[in-house]
């Protein structure tokens, strides 16, 4: 006799992953899924009959979101609740460019996009300042060593829509080599909408270090036919004799910045267009 009643058990299947709940709090960083948009949760409140939360991006922006489903927290995915009673936060901190530290975040991952800088000093420096805020937004900052053929790096990197230049030169006033090869870096097919090139009038990225950040009044003079770096290290007093003198000069400089503050505005402007240049299509 046959027994048939296994027919009617039910086959076990595998019970779906319960998500994390989290109760929302002010400052916590979040991605929507659906959108990919970033940002800062503001505040909870009620509209149209249920609870959304408003999420402030790198430049102020905020858009709103139900609560529930369909978000990441430091790449994780969660479920939010509605927010805990407790005491008011602490203002929000602040990283070293002047934006809202986002604690406890991974990094974004990298875009196609990138920043490029003439050197490996101008590289530390933008990543010193400018670190936390790149790797949120998943941009990758990548030194150059000169820009002599910047018109075939562009070419050969091959900028679109999708994969967008940021690009800092040195010493770009009117009338320099470096103006000259900008404009012509500018002709490069792909490169108009594509590729933005901006610069500092400063000889030397060392020079955007503000003076008075390492006690003297005003960077010195170098003699012409004296490398620049070797004068201005015997110019301030330091040693400068040898390569591991510049080195350890440069280290030494880079070590007396602590914020955006440190830094001349010609630099700084022309860092947060860069950014905001390679984040634009973010905007929804």
């Amino acid at each position: 006799m046959f027994d048939y009643s296994w027919g009617a058990q039910e086959i076990s299947k595998p019970k779906p992953k319960k998500l994390r709940q989290v109760p929302i709090e002010r400052g916590m960083v979040l991605e929507d899924v659906q959108t990919g948009w970033v940002g800062e949760a503001v505040r909870v409140e009620k509209s149209g009959g249920m609870l959304v939360v408003a999420l402030e991006d790198r430049r102020g922006r905020t858009k709103s979101f139900p609560v529930g489903f369909g978000f990441l927290l430091e790449g994780e995915p969660v479920e939010l609740t509605a927010p805990q009673r407790k005491a008011p936060p602490a203002a929000p901190q602040r990283s070293a460019s002047g934006s809202v530290r986002v604690d406890n975040l991974r990094a974004r991952t990298a875009r196609a996009s990138r920043v490029w800088v003439e050197g490996k000093h101008d590289a530390e420096l933008v990543e010193k300042v400018w670190g936390h805020d790149l790797r949120v937004e998943g941009i990758v900052v990548e030194p150059l060593h000169g820009v002599d053929d910047l018109a075939g790096l562009i070419r050969d990197f091959g900028p679109g829509p999708e994969r967008r230049l940021g690009i800092l030169v040195d010493h770009l006033v009117a009338g320099s080599k470096e103006s000259r090869i900008a404009a012509e870096a500018m002709r490069t097919p792909g490169a108009a909408g594509n590729v933005l090139i901006v610069g500092h009038p400063y000889v030397d990225v060392w020079q955007a270090i503000k003076p008075h950040v390492i006690g003297i009044e005003q960077w010195p003079q170098v003699p012409r036919g004296l490398d620049w770096k070797t004068g201005i290290l015997r110019g301030i007093g330091w040693p400068h004799a040898t390569p591991a003198d510049v080195a350890l000069g440069w280290k030494r400089l880079l070590g007396s910045v602590s914020t955006y503050a440190d830094l001349e505005p010609s630099l700084l402007g022309r860092v947060e267009e860069v950014i905001d240049f390679l984040t634009a299509g973010d905007a929804r």
